[in-house]
């Protein structure tokens, strides 16, 4: 079924998958999406807390499915089994990027940013280094990370959604099939996003867990046992596909360098560790014992799924070689075909198209469960510590929702913009974020939990120093995408050493060495930041709502110099800040009295 005959963008055009509008399918979809919806409505919000950190009132197993859902994107779900398909071995290294660094997580940061007790990441900044431009500086980072990451997600979205409703090109004038349905789906995430905030999303990611994880590995069990790959356990019993597939998918770093595969692993592990949506996750639970087991759980939960992407990428691509032609050579499996990989197996399979539709759908709930974390990162640095912390400290809550909820619609209109034409793969894009959270975001939680003498003057170099590494890259191979006139990439040498996908091997080290040399050339930060840090690592219990510079302000301290951010021992007064330019917009304490009464 077709609205014209606008045709799909050829290098979009997923071949073999069933391109057409499915009933049963289309039903199940429309349910799911509507049950998001419902949910959104029902846990909507009126306060800042549940807007941003669901009232610190998530257990930890619930957290544990919202971090899973909120990880297992459309390029876990569907990019990864991607790049085993494609690139075989060297697929692997979103398997171990994207685990290895929970562990980082669980040891060094979930118990520790609990016990901070922020809103955001770019909270954390900000207070940490007692300074409005780090704040800021974090806040567009983490709208960028956000942007960059979510394209992936609307175009994993579309892919799918093409199989269930079908091509509609020209239903919107001048849109092909692929573009309608980004469209759509980025139409459907927005709206629930609007009305429900992170309390909302973390139910719904709850419930886009269960989706996803029993289409998944339900798709990938009835593809095994139907076509005589596995008995009991598809998870090991795919490897003894794997002498019939070609060295392309069983020879390590056949069809790509050893340096790049170190380089993109390094990367995805670090960027881990420094991604909003998933530090965020941490504010949100009752405790810092919640907040490690929440870390185990979701990290067992993702690994359900991790575990059986290779299977599903073995199965697919020995099915696609049967019924379709050869996996790789010339032309070989073309890469839209790829990210659908997990979706073309079941169809392969000849399985009931119901139950395709089951797999497609897990897909969905995958990529919209990711993108609400993100977007509720990116609107809140953008409500929360720009305009309410740095523009409009009096501002109401009743105006802080409505600055997050336009955040969350330009979020929607930018990265719909963008994923009309994708520049890379789904993996790939994703991958480009975490690079930019590894080289900006987590040398500045690491040093500024962990090293105390790390200051405000080391912050802001090492984050501009990180932003601009990270830029070089991307302008080197992904800009030149984007202008017809110019061919990416720019420098070939520096494409190979500093690889967009994993540039963080190099900007990381760079950003901590910058740190470390001008915290140490500078002033050390005051007693009072070095108190809150210290409590950060204190075995002591904290209540539900209090935060390590609450306990701080209650022993007393000194106060503490700033360019303008919250000052610790401010926790408890609306709007008190001390910086070290009064006159020059800052207020002190005396202020805010005199403003109160």
């Amino acid at each position: 079924m077709t609205a014209s005959s606008i045709p799909l963008q050829s290098d979009l055009l997923p071949e073999a998958l069933d391109i057409s509008f499915k009933l049963v399918p289309a039903i199940l979809v429309l349910a799911m999406l509507g049950l998001f919806l419902t949910i959104g409505f029902v846990f909507r919000v009126a306060d800042t807390d549940n807007m941003w950190v669901a009232g610190r009132s998530i257990g930890n197993l619930e957290n544990g499915m919202a971090i899973g859902a909120n990880w297992m994107s459309a390029a876990s779900y569907l990019g990864m089994a991607a790049s085993i398909a494609l690139a075989g071995f060297y697929g692997l290294v979103f398997v171990v990027g994207w685990t290895t660094g929970y562990f980082i997580l669980l040891i060094f940061l979930a118990a520790q940013l609990r016990r901070f007790g922020k809103y955001t990441a770019a909270d954390f900044v900000g207070d940490r280094f007692n300074s409005d431009t780090a704040r800021a500086i974090a806040a567009v980072t983490t709208f960028l990370i956000g942007f960059v990451y979510a394209i992936g997600q609307a175009k994993g979205m579309a892919l799918v959604s093409l199989y269930i409703f079908g091509d509609y090109g020209g239903l919107i004038p001048g849109l092909d099939g692929y573009q309608v349905m980004v469209v759509f789906m980025m139409t459907i995430t927005v709206g629930y996003l609007t009305l429900s905030g992170m309390m909302g999303a973390t139910k719904n990611q709850a419930v886009q867990y269960t989706i996803l994880i029993i289409a998944f590995v339900a798709g990938l069990y009835a593809v095994g046992w139907t076509q005589g790959y596995s008995t009991v356990l598809p998870q090991l019993e795919y490897g003894a596909l794997i002498s019939q597939l070609g060295t392309e998918f069983s020879e390590p770093f056949a069809s790509s360098s050893y340096y790049l595969w170190v380089a993109t692993t390094f990367s995805l592990i670090v960027g881990t560790c420094g991604l909003p949506h998933v530090l965020v996750r941490f504010y949100t639970v009752e405790s810092e014992r919640t907040a490690r087991w929440s870390t185990v759980w979701g990290l067992f939960f993702i690994c359900i799924l991790y575990w059986s992407a290779p299977a599903f990428a073995a199965f697919g691509t020995d099915l696609y070689s049967q019924n379709v032609g050869a996996t790789y050579g010339d032309p070989g499996m073309a890469s839209a075909a790829s990210e659908v990989i997990v979706v073309l197996a079941a169809q392969l399979a000849e399985l009931p198209q119901w139950f395709v539709g089951l797999v497609a759908a897990g897909g969905i709930a995958a990529a919209i469960a990711t993108v609400a974390g993100l977007f509720i990162a990116g609107s809140s640095a953008i409500s929360h510590d720009i305009y309410t912390n740095i523009i409009n400290e009096d501002a109401t809550q009743r105006q802080q929702i409505l600055v997050g909820r336009l955040s969350i619609v330009a979020l929607g209109v930018l990265t719909t913009l963008a994923a009309l034409n994708p520049a890379s793969s789904i993996a790939a894009l994703v991958g480009y974020a975490f690079s930019l959270a590894g080289s900006v975001l987590f040398p500045m939680f690491f040093l500024g939990m962990w090293w105390e003498n790390a200051n405000r003057q080391g912050a802001l170099a090492g984050m501009s120093t990180g932003l601009t590494l990270w830029s070089i890259p991307m302008i080197n191979q992904i800009v030149p995408t984007y202008i017809g006139s110019l061919e990416a990439p720019l420098s070939t040498g520096l494409a190979t050493w500093m690889p967009a996908i994993g540039s963080a091997l190099i900007t990381l080290p760079v950003v901590f060495a910058v740190t470390i040399v001008v915290s140490m050339a500078t002033d050390e930060p005051s007693l009072e930041t070095k108190r809150v840090v210290r409590q950060c690592h204190s075995p002591e219990p904290m209540a539900q709502q209090e935060s390590a510079e609450d306990v701080v302000a209650a022993d007393g301290g000194e106060d503490v110099v700033t360019d303008g951010g919250r000052a610790p021992n401010d926790a408890g007064v609306d709007g008190g800040r001390i910086t070290d330019d009064a006159g020059v917009g800052g207020r002190t304490d005396d202020d805010n009295a005199s403003t109160e009464e």
